[in-house]
């Protein structure tokens, strides 16, 4: 009988890890069990979709349900795993359409079920007509459609993170009354430090069709006839058509509790750097797992896709005999906040501190090209680098046109423990239209101590 690979979960790990372990063995006999009736598809995209920057849902389909057929993997969309039995590699799993429940069993298990949208709990009427979160391909499906509506005027936004703030330049884009509302002091505040936010924050608050509201939290969905029709803060009272909750995500892995499964604090699956889970035969990638981290040197979690392909296709060679060990994560992101853009990659000071690492900063101001080639931008650079050895340990960027794409170099210099005076020399590219003869990246190594 030929080696039985069952997957949970069809996004961008398990796909990555089905096509790759079918690729290297055509003998496999590989099912994947999704439970929506979606797969192979890009959640990045869903902003984007929102804001009408591209009209066809399917531009966000990185494979399709019939390719992987022809390809020889059995999907089973609509099927949800219930129960995993570890000890006799048994499944317990449920046909969503016909409602009927069925066991299957495997040889080895890649466990890759993604997170779920979380809504807080402290918001009265968090579940009123009009109020949705942005995380599956059918959620952004709804919102375009509702957000498209000329009556949605005014759109709230619960939650400064990632999707919060590339909601709201959606909505804008539409022309449409923006606010966000964050409980904290800081936007994106888990994943840049303050230089960089302050920068962005001020930013936003230029702009005409966004308004932002932090330390304010709302309390209550305001509705008449069950439908959305303003938001009441811990400050006032605001009007809105539509609410879109954008607070973060929680790991789907509730069907493994009182299981023999490692979990993380917040339920995420442990693995190590082969992917693989403290269970035989069993292995996770993707929103539902832990991933090194390189500079931190222990697991956490960021969910990414681009980390979830990576250990989704490390996985799918895995499982087919190799031992191939994943490099780690640099948690390295990018963002486009109206007409800025903002990159970070390592640690941030925060993150630093709380890890009790002996670290100094610096943080610089530049422009993006020479002076006298025309539509000059400032940009703005932060150094996080350790005090003795003066490795960098972490980098963040904000600037327009071109800033980001930066930090896919400095990605390499924390990837390969570069320090301070080496970024000071490196060769950058110098053109007028792009660079500076030192660019910025250059600047910080040099007046970093």
């Amino acid at each position: 009988m030929n080696k039985r690979i069952i997957i949970i979960g069809g996004v961008a790990a398990g796909m990555s890890a089905a096509s790759k372990a079918k690729r290297l063995d055509k003998s496999l006999d590989i099912t994947v069990y999704e439970m929506t009736e979606d797969i192979s598809w890009g959640a990045c995209g869903l902003p984007y979709y929102v804001g009408n920057f591209y009209e066809d849902s399917s531009t966000m389909i990185a494979r399709t349900y019939e390719e992987f057929l022809k390809e020889g993997i059995n999907v089973k969309l609509k099927h949800k795993v219930e129960k995993v039995d570890f000890k006799n590699k048994k499944l317990l799993v449920k046909d969503l359409v016909k409602n009927e429940v069925f066991e299957d069993f495997y040889d080895e298990l890649v466990i890759t079920t993604g997170a779920r949208a979380t809504n807080p709990k402290n918001i009265k009427n968090i579940e009123a007509d009009g109020v949705y979160n942005l995380k599956s391909f059918q959620d952004g499906l709804i919102v375009k459609k509702e957000i498209m509506k000329k009556e949605n005027e005014n759109i709230i936004i619960i939650g400064a993170g990632y999707i919060g703030v590339e909601i709201a330049e959606a909505a804008s884009k539409l022309g449409k009354n923006v606010r966000i509302f964050q409980h904290s002091d800081r936007i994106l505040n888990k994943t840049f430090d303050k230089e960089i936010t302050d920068i962005l924050e001020n930013h936003i608050n230029e702009h005409k069709k966004v308004s932002l509201h932090l330390n304010e939290s709302p309390l209550e969905i305001m509705t008449f006839e069950n439908k959305v029709i303003g938001v009441k803060t811990s400050k006032k009272e605001y009007v809105a058509n539509l609410v879109i909750v954008a607070t973060g995500v929680k790991p789907n892995t509730d069907f493994l509790e009182n299981t023999d499964i490692k979990l993380f604090a917040n339920g995420a699956i442990e693995i190590d750097r082969y992917g693989r889970t403290n269970i035989d035969n069993v292995y996770s990638a993707g929103d539902c797992a832990t991933v090194y981290h390189t500079v931190l040197d222990k697991n956490v979690y960021i969910p990414l896709a681009t980390t979830a392909n990576k250990l989704g296709r490390l996985i799918g060679e895995n499982i087919t005999g190799n031992n191939k060990k994943f490099i780690g994560t640099l948690g390295s992101a990018a963002i486009k906040v109206l007409e800025f853009e903002a990159a970070r990659t390592g640690i941030t000071e925060e993150e630093a501190k709380a890890n009790n690492i002996n670290y100094k900063t610096v943080f610089v101001e530049g422009v993006d090209h020479a002076d006298y080639y025309p539509g000059q931008e400032d940009v703005y650079l932060k150094l996080i680098y350790h005090a003795e050895t003066k490795v960098i340990l972490g980098a963040q960027i904000a600037g327009k046109r071109g800033a980001a794409l930066r930090m896919d170099a400095l990605a390499v210099v924390i990837q390969n423990k570069m320090t301070i005076s080496e970024l000071a020399n490196m060769d950058f590219l110098y053109a007028p239209p792009f660079a500076t003869t030192w660019d910025i990246m250059n600047v910080a190594g040099n007046v970093a101590k």
